[in-house]
């Protein structure tokens, strides 16, 4: 039998103020993979996750989790189903006035009243799931840029979601951090058994991490598959994307690429 997706896009069109940026998207999530959405500049990824994450509302189309609509929920529906899913941003977006254990428990607390000691205990269970054992006295300014984003990483799984959401995960780290944080998100897909949402374009973790790959241009997906499913594709955009090739439209301009 075939499985059934945990979540399905259908049909989603949205946008910001009457201007139109996804066309039409329609994918599937399955139950413990690796999704990866890629494209270039512009071409829908970030107001795709806001839709999927009820941030927005579509202009039309189907969401659905676990075969719930959640395009005609109401902020109270919207808000219990948003308890199973967690959310780790591109800048991490901790608040700088609370400490680490603080800013990780903070789901804990929004999403019901909990002892105040089975609380600390289970921060620094996810704090040790990211390698920061140690680190919940510590404020926001005392820490890395790799360091922020696994305690964005913790915050996200604070409350034992069933999927978790990345948005660009390794932007703005060096080769090494982004390898670790990669691994460290496998290592959570594999001891946690949650689904991973990933949007990203960096290529070496899109080709590490990825079951599958969900790639956008100019609001419509124009391709879905596996990394050997990349290699072996003949659509020149998503080639030209992994093989790091210039957009032709700039030597036409008149600017010459080395």
């Amino acid at each position: 039998m075939d499985r059934k997706p945990i979540v399905e896009v259908r049909d989603l069109v949205g946008g910001y103020g009457g201007h139109l940026v996804l066309d039409r998207i329609s994918l599937d999530v399955y139950e413990g993979e690796i999704v990866v959405v890629i494209g270039g500049s512009g071409c829908g990824k970030s107001t795709l996750l806001k839709n999927m994450l009820g941030l927005l509302r579509p202009v039309s189309g189907s969401i659905r989790y676990w075969g719930q609509e959640i395009t005609t929920m109401d902020e109270e529906e919207l808000a219990l189903l948003l308890q199973r899913l967690g959310i780790a941003f591109q800048s991490g977006a901790l608040f700088n006035s609370m400490t680490v254990g603080e800013n990780i428990a903070l789901p804990m607390e929004e999403y019901g009243r909990m002892d105040p000691a089975l609380r600390e205990i289970l921060v620094g269970i996810k704090l040790d799931l990211v390698g920061l054992s140690g680190t919940a006295g510590l404020m926001p300014d005392e820490l890395s840029g790799g360091m922020k984003k696994r305690v964005g990483f913790a915050r996200a799984i604070a409350v034992d979601p069933r999927i978790v959401f990345f948005d660009e995960p390794s932007t703005s780290l060096d080769p090494i951090i982004a390898a670790g944080l990669d691994k460290l998100i496998l290592d959570m897909r594999r001891l946690l058994g949650i689904t991973v949402f990933v949007v990203t374009h960096d290529l070496a973790s899109i080709r590490l991490i990825a079951d599958r790959i969900v790639m956008l241009d100019r609001g419509r997906v124009i391709f879905t598959g596996t990394v050997a499913d990349v290699e072996r594709t003949g659509v020149p955009r998503v080639r030209q994307f992994f093989d790091r090739q210039p957009d032709k439209t700039i030597e036409a301009r008149g600017v010459r690429t080395p």
